[in-house]
């Protein structure tokens, strides 16, 4: 199994993963055309995409998604049915035989690959964090958290690779210029994960083998890549583990995509 952060944080998200046998595309946050350059920069083409997936319906998840949906003949979209009654309204016109629905209990399969969605907090419909199974290999996706609950850790521990919400930090959000309603909002259990939390999180599920863990969605005004990991870094050592052995921490960006990584269990 391999993966790509294609584009992560609040201006918009979208996640590219593949097997030998299929390919999909989680979330399609930004234009048409961003999404189909950074597949592009890691060598796929986007008509040879088989789905499209869709965690919630937040315009920096689906602005693209109508778009992809017309463009690429052979891509259908699945979402939840609340997510598919938030997102209409951005997505446009989509062919009703493009269209699935799936519920949070559904397991997805696709060829060799496996998807099991699972329910997170955030202030949308029916949102969802996926986790990815191409044989013995796990990949885990979780950001647009309120808060991680127990079926969130259940979920993604003994994942080889999280992509994982690292939003903002606390003090930057606090004094910064948002209007306290958005602060609240934010902060609340429908909102976002701060970098300290993710840390805890992180030393909570991260079992076994080196994990490969990709801090996702950073807000442009309330964090900064360098801070982010200094401050999950941190969390991590404190509960005893060793940062580029153990765990290896990985940046995220709003305008290009990570390389591709490949994920093998030995």
């Amino acid at each position: 199994m391999r993966f790509s952060v294609l584009c992560s944080g609040s201006t918009g998200n979208s996640i590219f993963v593949e097997t030998d046998q299929t390919k999909i595309l989680i979330d399609a946050g930004v234009s048409g055309k961003q999404i189909t350059s950074s597949l592009q920069e890691i060598g796929v083409d986007a008509n040879d995409l088989d789905a499209l997936l869709v965690t919630h319906e937040h315009s920096d998840h689906v602005r693209g998604v109508g778009v992809m949906a017309r463009k690429c003949k052979s891509l259908d979209v699945y979402a939840t049915a609340g997510t598919w009654t938030g997102m209409q309204k951005h997505v446009g016109d989509i062919a009703e035989g493009k269209r699935h629905v799936f519920g949070v209990d559904d397991a997805l399969d696709f060829g060799d690959l496996r998807i099991e969605p699972f329910p997170i907090s955030h202030d949308a419909n029916d949102p969802v964090g996926f986790c990815f199974y191409s044989g013995t290999s796990k990949l885990a996706l979780a950001t647009d958290l309120g808060y991680a609950s127990s079926r969130v850790k259940q979920s993604i521990q003994g994942a080889d690779a999280l992509i994982f919400e690292a939003n903002h930090d606390t003090e930057m959000l606090r004094i910064g210029p948002y209007p306290w309603s958005v602060k609240k909002r934010i902060l609340g259990d429908k909102g976002h994960l701060s970098n300290e939390t993710a840390g805890d999180v992180l030393s909570e599920v991260l079992c076994g083998d080196s994990k490969d863990v990709y801090l996702a969605h950073l807000s442009p005004d309330n964090n900064m890549p360098e801070i982010a990991e200094i401050t999950v870094r941190g969390v991590l050592t404190q509960n005893g583990y060793d940062v580029g052995k153990d765990v290896v921490l990985h940046d995220t960006y709003r305008d290009k995509p990570t390389p591709l990584k490949t994920i093998k269990r030995m």
